[in-house]
């Protein structure tokens, strides 16, 4: 018998769910360990705040902030970065 007190865990979020001006913080990588590992180099670490800077016309890559820099990432990578948010600190103005 199901306990209906036990709730099912809640699907992690992933970089490319987010919304232009949302912050986050990167929770882990889930890529073959050469872009991984590409990835880290440019400020992708797990514990590092990601900010989606803007997003190309019609699908294309999106930019994100990171580690003083800007990134863009195509969708499908994007959506292998899960990500956790900061409810304190959810949406920045962009400038």
């Amino acid at each position: 018998m199901a306990d209906p007190h036990h709730k099912a865990p809640a699907r992690q979020q992933t970089l490319a769910e987010l919304r232009t001006g949302q912050r986050c913080i990167l929770d882990r990588l889930d890529l073959p360990a050469d872009m991984a590992r590409r990835l880290m180099e440019l400020g992708f670490l797990p514990g590092n705040e990601i900010v989606l800077s803007r997003k190309a016309p019609g699908g294309g890559p999106r930019v994100y902030r990171v580690d003083g820099s800007e990134v863009a990432l195509r969708q499908e990578t994007a959506s292998h970065l899960y990500v956790r948010r900061d409810p304190e600190s959810d949406l920045i103005v962009l400038s």
